[in-house]
């Protein structure tokens, strides 16, 4: 029996026979991704709704989800160099860079709001602002960038509190790295290896011949050389996410201040000055 036998249109693609439709026992494609929790948790508080909230928290909430695997993926990798298993951990990194180019592209998404747009709903927002994201903050701490002083803006949220407590005493995925180098005797100076892990990653004039040293012979330090260039494009995309989001920003708000109390494009502005990975710059100049 043809499709046109059966009163099926020509542009209309019938379903299989093999193609499950009853779940009354089954799991589902919903039921396995607990999509009615995850699509009800849109909810826009503007009184009346301002049709452009949805946008506002959609872009925030998936930027949430990308960080929970970009934080997942960070963690894994530290493990994963703290028993040797370099090519596992460059996987999880590599992962990480795509997750990157997504967060960087979602900027254009939000920024097709507009002053006025924004202007509408800004208010319902309150305190609220994405200074507060811990998840960010925990990425941010596991790739070197660490600031104690911040957990206190998580004292109202223990549970949060306690995942930016543990990166920030743990060491970071840089700290993991040089680590690794050392015990596959590269000449990483003791002070390097017993610094104190809870405080931000400074530049070590005394590590730069050690990545010379790997970049000048890079075939036959090929896994170390690797990853390093593997660390630089991480923080080249991060260094974009961070620009992007200030362009954004800019372009929405202007030079108003944020709604967490932050001086807005200025303070986005000076994180461009931030670095993880100092050295693996530093290193261009001497070659």
């Amino acid at each position: 029996m043809t499709e046109s036998d059966r009163g099926v249109d020509a542009n209309t693609r019938a379903i299989e026979d093999t193609v499950v439709t009853d779940f009354s026992d089954r799991m589902s494609y919903g039921g396995y991704l607990d999509l009615p929790t995850l699509l009800s948790a849109q909810r826009p508080i503007s009184d009346p709704v301002h049709h452009d909230e949805l946008l506002f928290i959609v872009q925030h909430q998936t930027t949430e989800l990308w960080l929970k695997l970009v934080l997942h993926e960070l963690e894994h990798a530290c493990a994963l160099l703290r028993v040797d298993d370099l090519p596992q951990a460059l996987k999880c990194v590599a992962r990480v860079k795509h997750i990157q180019k997504t967060l960087t592209e979602q900027w254009s998404v939000l920024a097709t709001l507009t002053p006025s747009e924004y202007a509408e709903f800004r208010d319902s927002l309150g305190s609220s602002s994405g200074f507060q994201s811990w998840q960010y903050r925990a990425v941010e701490f596991t790739l070197g960038n660490k600031n104690a002083a911040m957990l206190a803006v998580f004292d109202a949220d223990p549970v949060a509190q306690d995942v930016v407590r543990r990166a920030l005493h743990a060491p970071s995925l840089y700290d993991e790295f040089l680590h690794y180098l050392a015990r596959h005797d590269y000449p990483v100076p003791l002070g390097v290896l017993d610094r104190d892990v809870t405080l931000a990653w400074t530049f070590r004039e005394d590590l730069v011949p050690v990545f010379a040293a790997i970049y000048a012979d890079s075939s036959h330090n090929w896994a170390a050389y690797e990853t390093c260039e593997e660390l630089v494009d991480l923080e080249d995309n991060f260094q974009l996410w961070r620009f992007r989001h200030l362009k954004t920003v800019e372009r929405i708000i202007g030079m108003k201040t944020g709604t967490g109390g932050s001086s807005g494009a200025p303070f986005l502005k000076k994180a461009l000055e931030l670095t993880f990975f100092p050295e693996l710059y530093a290193v261009r100049t001497s070659l």
